[in-house]
């Protein structure tokens, strides 16, 4: 059922072969996945490669862990009204643009949801999610797996299950379009820094049960990665190099380093 594992960042590699494994239909809902220790053994790479692949799954929405008993593919409801829609987003949201405007709709109230609602382990969470998007950042990773736990965590803590399962049907779609975006992103000058920053804001906002400021902070986020792929998609990275209205001033600019 599984393969060796190719060379490449181990944790992605598994959540890709289980994401696979779920599409072909090899994984039902409510199939038990196999122990850490057991899948450790299959593919020959550490528990702790395990134990991260079935972290981001589980921001995902794609298992269920359950201590005490094992790790379940999720049972997703609203099959019927949902899937026409995961269809029609395969099919033709492959511009990064149009899934920037889905995210406006769905993620700038979800996060003020998330300031009010979110419990201690829905921002520990969160946190985790920002310092594995640092980590693969500061190894010469891009993050869009960390990336793409965050904006998860962020919808589970708005504690909301029809909203959950909404972004649920777009993510394979917002996993690929973050390591598509991140990569265009990553030629502009102090992105990583500037990416790093905006998501720090937008955790701080939650944690601190802000809901206007999560509100903000999450627009602004989106707004600017939607400026800067508009000027990237135009041919004019060197205009982004200069400096202008999305940059933080030079005394302000954040590294991507940990905290």
């Amino acid at each position: 059922m599984f393969r060796p594992v190719k060379t490449r960042k181990v944790y992605e590699e598994i959540v890709a072969q289980i994401k696979k494994l779920i599409v072909d239909g090899k994984l039902q809902p409510g199939d038990k996945l196999l122990s850490e220790r057991e899948l450790s053994e299959r593919l020959n790479v550490s528990r702790a490669s395990v134990r991260e692949a079935f972290s981001a799954l589980e921001m995902m929405g794609v298992i269920t862990i359950r201590p005490g008993e094992g790790s379940f593919v999720r049972q997703v409801s609203y099959e019927g009204m949902l899937e026409p829609l995961s269809f029609y987003l395969q099919i033709e949201m492959n511009d990064i643009m149009q899934l920037l405007e889905v995210r406006k709709i769905l993620e700038i109230e979800t996060a003020a949801l998330a300031a009010v609602r979110a419990t201690a382990e829905d921002i520990q969470d969160l946190h985790r999610a920002l310092q594995q998007m640092v980590e693969e950042v500061n190894s010469g990773e891009i993050g869009e797996i960390a990336d793409s736990s965050f904006h998860f965590a962020v919808a589970k803590a708005a504690n909301n299950p029809i909203l959950i399962k909404m972004m649920n049907t777009v993510a394979d779609l917002m996993t690929n379009t973050f390591r598509v975006s991140r990569q265009r992103l990553f030629l502009v000058e102090n992105m990583p820094g500037l990416i790093h920053h905006s998501h720090q804001a937008i955790y701080e906002a939650i944690a601190a049960k802000n809901p206007q400021a999560a509100r903000h902070k999450m627009q602004e986020h989106l707004t600017m990665v939607e400026e800067v792929m508009i000027r990237l998609k135009q041919d004019r990275v060197s205009s982004l190099k200069g400096g202008g209205s999305i940059f933080l001033p030079a005394d302000k600019e954040d590294q991507v380093a940990s905290s």
